[in-house]
């Protein structure tokens, strides 16, 4: 099995369990940890880890390539303590290591680059507690989304944390990414919602951050785990802050005669301190797919939909209160068909369409102020429409806060030979990174780091990502446990394609 060092090793011959005797060793070592049905090392199996959803992975594998490697096995630990284990295990053997959720991350996170062992956690899938007194609710990581959400609605609560991958997606890959759910602008980000968890360290210590409401004891150690993708250590168990089910909920479909003026709106409403649980500002190109045949939108081309829910009383008033700064703006109300048919696919994802009839699709998200966001968005839609003349540019504003939002682009190319469309899809990721930084906006909102945002990390976080590696070195001296991702260093003998 491939080691520490990197050492080339044929592609066939990395599964765990082959002829090699040493490998062997290990398979069996593992399945005394997991049991001997929860290690696949089977062709098959790995492929299905070989990528997660980061679209540069399937223009690869459209192309009968791998974007890395195969990974050598995988292991499905069912408790905590098996995690530590393995970790254990994989540390005083010199194995690399990735901590692998549901795979629905974008942006390469769980790519193996040297045959890692996958740790897949969907064993870890329970609901351990729901506390109404302290509206918390403690999950395992590996619970898929949806059902942790569906659990709690059950009990008439929910997590507020809503992202179009919830059905496909694990709440420990929510907070290892520092995802966002489309109910942001109400609830905030996973970060706020995390109150507390469990975590085991590369060297296979168990760590603890208790759920409490605040404290003043140095810098946040949960905070170093969420979005930290699994290069510190694998989180385990979450204590996440709930909601009752809203009681009552409002939708509002807007037409704005501008985007200026939709980004004043809704810069007023937030500022304001109304909580809508949902503000949706499109640009003209992703408006007009979803206003075909409505007249407000002929002289109005910007759309904008807004949610409030909660407390009847309390929600009509922030809905009385928007409306009117809407108004203001030159919006006008118009009818719900926009909404409702965002609510029916609102957890749908649309690339899966367009990739398999050929087309080079992705999306990438970036934050910035208010203060620069108009420019944001027209300086990059003018740098990307001159990158290729049949290039789709699209944008929507999702996650809406006093300070500034998320600007969400869709970015596609036609169907045409590979290499000439991977160097316009990244000429496309260096034009929205780069653009983003050059106005003082941040270069990921949700999706996270991964392997694919590397790049652009050190000009991002400037000394701050030496401080991450300092982490990284003093707790996994070896760099076994996710190596290379969030910008940090390759592990000898990675084979990533770019």
């Amino acid at each position: 099995m491939d080691k520490a060092s990197g050492s080339g090793i044929d592609l066939d011959a990395t599964a765990l369990g082959s002829a090699n005797p040493a490998q062997q060793t290990h398979v069996a070592a593992l399945a005394a940890i997991v049991g001997a049905d929860n290690v696949l090392t089977g062709v098959a199996d790995r492929y299905a880890y070989s990528r997660d959803r980061l679209p540069f992975a399937l223009y690869q594998l459209r192309a009968q390539q791998l974007p890395a490697t195969l990974p050598c096995a995988v292991a499905l630990p069912g408790t905590a303590e098996e995690v530590a284990s393995v970790l254990r295990y994989a540390r005083a053997n010199g194995i690399r290591v990735i901590p692998f959720g549901a795979g629905s991350g974008v942006l390469g996170g769980t790519i193996p680059l040297v045959q890692e062992l996958m740790i897949d956690l969907k064993r870890l899938n329970r609901l351990v507690e729901v506390n109404p007194t302290d509206a918390t609710a403690t999950v395992q990581a590996g619970m898929n989304g949806w059902q942790f959400e569906d659990a709690l609605r059950a009990q008439g609560y929910t997590a507020g944390h809503l992202p179009q991958s919830i059905t496909m997606s694990t709440v420990g890959g929510w907070a290892a990414c520092r995802g966002a759910g489309q109910a942001s602008s109400r609830y905030g980000k996973i970060e706020d919602i995390v109150v507390g968890l469990k975590a085991i360290l590369p060297d296979g210590q168990s760590l603890e951050v208790r759920p409490l409401s605040r404290r003043a004891v140095g810098p946040s150690i949960k905070d170093i785990l969420v979005g930290s993708e699994g290069v510190l250590g694998i989180i385990t168990e979450l204590t996440l802050r709930i909601w009752k089910l809203p009681e009552y909920s409002s939708a509002a479909v807007m037409a704005f005669p501008s985007i200026e003026q939709g980004f004043d709106a809704c810069r007023e409403i937030m500022q304001a301190e109304l909580r809508p649980e949902v503000v949706r500002l499109y640009d003209q190109a992703e408006s007009a797919q979803r206003t075909s045949g409505m007249e407000a939108f002929n002289d109005r081309p910007i759309l904008c939909i807004l949610k409030f829910s909660g407390k009847k009383a309390l929600a009509e008033v922030e809905r009385t209160l928007a409306l009117e700064i809407c108004a203001k703006h030159g919006a006008v109300l118009t009818t719900d068909g926009p909404y409702h048919h965002w609510e029916e696919t609102r957890f749908n994802s649309y690339s899966t369409q367009w990739q398999t009839d050929g087309y080079f699709m992705d999306t990438i998200e970036v934050t910035g102020n208010w203060s620069k966001l108009p420019q944001m968005y027209e300086q990059i839609h003018r740098a990307v429409h001159a990158i290729h003349p049949e290039i789709h540019f699209g944008a929507h504003w999702s996650h809406v806060y006093p300070e500034g939002a998320c600007q969400y682009m869709t970015v596609r190319l036609p169907p045409m030979e590979l290499e000439q469309a991977l160097a316009l899809h990244r000429k496309a990721w260096e034009t929205v990174e780069g653009l983003c930084l050059d106005l003082g906006g941040s270069i990921a909102h949700h999706h996270g780091a991964g392997l694919f945002r590397g790049p652009w990390m050190r000009r991002e976080l400037n000394a701050g990502l030496g401080i991450i590696q300092i982490l990284k070195d003093g707790l996994d001296p070896d760099n076994l446990v996710n190596p290379g991702k969030l910008g940090l260093r390759q592990p000898a003998g990675s084979t990533w394609k770019e």
